[in-house]
């Protein structure tokens, strides 16, 4: 059979930047996998995304040349994978080559593998010729061949061992009824304060990535050091290049541990929860960085990454023109010319333009580094306008312009929490338009799909999209009430259950039990750069177990905690999100119910706030078919009652009261 470059036929970006490269690149399907098989050819797997910097340096050394391609095509069945679209893969795989190579993966991810599927050599990237201290590629494929020709004994026996020692990390079943205690809480504060760099804020060293969960985990501690790690990261993250200053939102990571030089690429995932935070953060200093910051990402958001129909893209590619951050960088020259020369020796002091370059020692990159006098915040942006009209004119990075609804429900939760904040219904009606196009397109026939792009929706969602989107649908309804929101949160809770559950040890798989059946079934209770998918989905369970009276959604979470209760009071470091259902299954949250005129309702939910603690539904007078929990008396007056678990209190009319 001869084979051809598949990739043309794909929906994603990252697929499509491969489709015209002299490998015959395959898609994960049943057609690529059953032609290895009857082959007996192994199987190079390629795993990336479409911002993705080191992916683009492998593509342009040895994927579109053509003697490297010729090896690759002669020696393996080469499958190409967007990590964004099957996110089961890249778990399975990066942890694969984790336990092969004892070190962290990353992307592009390069993985070797018998025909079964079953990893036996891998690594990141590899360069065209050796330097590193990694070997040329070509010969790496050529050594790596032959060690599937002439060791397929030891492979095989190696592969047993490795899916042996995958199945080791999956939690084991409680036995006993589980005894929660708070003392993980502590822990997780701890370990936290250990770690913290409370010179530049964050956690390590370079390279520093944000950890919105425990950022977001410790803004709600009651201990004000905890609280202040959180605000001096989210600071030093606000002042430092990590933020565009120019055009708004948080690049993935900072390559420096002062938050100074990003990798540029700028992802959905992140900035949904750092807009989220920024708002707390405004809520609890009333610091006014944090409001414009919040302001501007949200802008960007508006401008850049919401498609016409209502879904957010998922990423902005971190080079342009072939370079790495060529399109948000400066030369001092180009300050001269763009400004009059107030704006420019103003622009310089406060970003940094008048020190030497940060960025490969010929460019500068904007970080706030010098204060601002009385009267020159006016000056400043109209200096930052005209930067950023200039850099318009640039050639952009390249847009990820799929709807993932994972990412999309982080978008909305984020927008919508902050919308709660500044009072702002455009951030609400935004996060709105994507809700509903997730429920219009991604929602069909009682199942949840994962990807879309153009017209094409595809791929069973994962336990992360029904997770993350029922967790918005809460935050969502509390901004503004509306019943197609609470039925949609019910059907997704109830597919989640039905769907990625486990009834018998407790927890949740990231995939479906109807799901494409592969060399491991993950089922992982830690965060990353997004969430626990477990954890998320526990939470928002219990949160809606607690509003609608419903033990099966209660039942559900606590398992899940159960499930992993063993490792949260080892280590809690990494559990953020299971901290918070531990924190509401030791005391359940407190719900506010107001219900009355439209009006008078939303002056009562604005003095109320955002507090990520509390819960706060607004129901107006004439909303039919009710759940019995939520089926307050109406009256020509706001009405209030607080509950917590299964008790409520007595009404009150008085808002003073309420607050107090």
């Amino acid at each position: 059979m001869t084979l051809r470059n598949r990739l043309s036929a794909e929906s994603s970006p990252y697929l499509l930047q491969h489709a015209e490269n002299p490998v015959h690149w395959q898609p994960w399907d049943e057609q690529s996998l059953t032609l290895a098989r009857q082959q007996n050819r192994p199987i190079l797997l390629s795993i990336g995304y479409s911002a993705c910097h080191w992916c683009h340096v492998m593509a342009h050394e040895s994927f579109e040349n053509e003697a490297v391609a010729a090896v690759m095509n002669r020696l393996f069945i080469n499958i190409k994978v967007d990590r964004e679209e099957r996110p089961d893969l890249d778990q399975i795989y990066q942890t694969a080559h984790h336990m092969l190579t004892r070190r962290n993966g990353g992307w592009p991810l390069t993985m070797f593998l018998a025909p079964d599927g079953s990893p036996y050599f891998g690594g990141t990237y590899f360069p065209r010729e050796p330097r590193y201290g990694l070997p040329g590629f070509a010969d790496l494929c050529e050594r790596v061949a032959t060690a599937y020709a002439e060791r397929q004994e030891d492979i095989v026996a190696q592969a047993a061992e490795l899916r042996e020692a995958m199945m080791d990390t999956m939690p084991e079943a409680p036995g006993d009824q589980t005894a929660f205690d708070a003392t993980a809480l502590a822990s997780a504060e701890a370990l936290l304060a250990r770690a913290f760099d409370p010179v530049h804020g964050g956690f390590g060293s370079a390279p520093k990535f944000p950890h919105p969960t425990d950022l977001g985990f410790l803004l709600t501690r009651d201990s004000q050091a905890s609280r202040d790690m959180a605000l001096t990261t989210l600071r030093h993250m606000c002042e430092g290049g990590i933020y565009d200053q120019i055009g708004g939102g948080f690049a993935r990571y900072s390559v420096d541990e002062r938050w100074e030089i990003p990798h540029f690429e700028k992802m959905l995932y992140d900035n949904g929860p750092l807009l989220g935070l920024c708002a707390d953060a405004w809520e609890q200093t009333r610091d006014p960085l944090y409001a414009r910051v919040a302001n501007e990402t949200a802008a960007w958001l508006l401008r850049e990454m919401q498609a016409p129909d209502g879904g957010y893209y998922s990423a902005l590619d971190a080079d342009s023109e072939g370079e790495e951050g060529r399109y948000y960088v400066w030369d001092r020259n180009e300050l001269a010319a763009i400004l009059p020369p107030e704006e420019s020796a103003l622009a310089a002091r406060r970003w940094g333009f008048d020190g030497p370059p940060n960025f490969e020692s010929r460019h500068w990159h904007a970080r706030i580094v010098g204060k601002l006098g009385a009267g020159e915040e006016a000056l400043l942006e109209s200096a930052r306008q005209k930067l950023f009209a200039a850099r318009e004119k640039r050639i952009r990075p390249g847009c990820d312009d799929k709807v993932l609804t994972s990412w999309n429900a982080l978008m909305i939760e984020g927008m919508v929490h902050a919308s709660r904040i500044f009072s702002r219904a455009d951030w609400l009606q935004s996060a709105q338009r994507a809700t509903d196009f997730l429920r219009t397109t991604m929602w069909r026939d009682g199942r949840l799909l994962a990807t879309s792009r153009h017209g094409r929706t595809h791929l069973d969602a994962y336990l992360d999209d029904h997770a993350f989107l029922l967790s918005a649908l809460l935050e969502i309804l509390q901004a503004d009430f509306r019943l197609q929101d609470l039925r949609f949160a019910i059907e997704l809770a109830d597919s989640l259950l039905a769907r990625f559950e486990d009834p018998e040890a407790g927890g949740f798989f990231f995939t479906a039990h109807d799901h494409e059946t592969l060399i491991h079934r993950p089922k992982s209770g830690h965060d990353n750069a997004t969430p626990s998918g477990n954890g998320i989905a526990a939470f928002a369970l219990q949160r809606l177990g607690h509003l609608l009276g419903e033990p099966r959604y209660l039942a559900a979470a606590e398992k899940s905690l159960a499930l992993f209760w063993p490792q949260l009071s080892q280590s809690s470091g990494g559990f953020a999100s299971l901290l918070r259902v531990l924190e509401e299954t030791l005391v359940p949250p407190e719900i506010v119910i107001l219900r009355g005129p439209p009006a008078e309702l939303a002056e009562w939910a604005r003095a109320l706030g955002a507090n990520p603690k509390r819960m706060v539904m607004a129901l107006p007078n004439g909303l039919p078919s009710l759940p019995a929990t939520l089926a307050k008396p109406e009256s020509d007056r706001v009405n209030a009652w607080v509950c917590r678990g299964v008790s409520c209190s007595a009404p009150t009319a008085n808002i003073d009261d309420l607050l107090n």
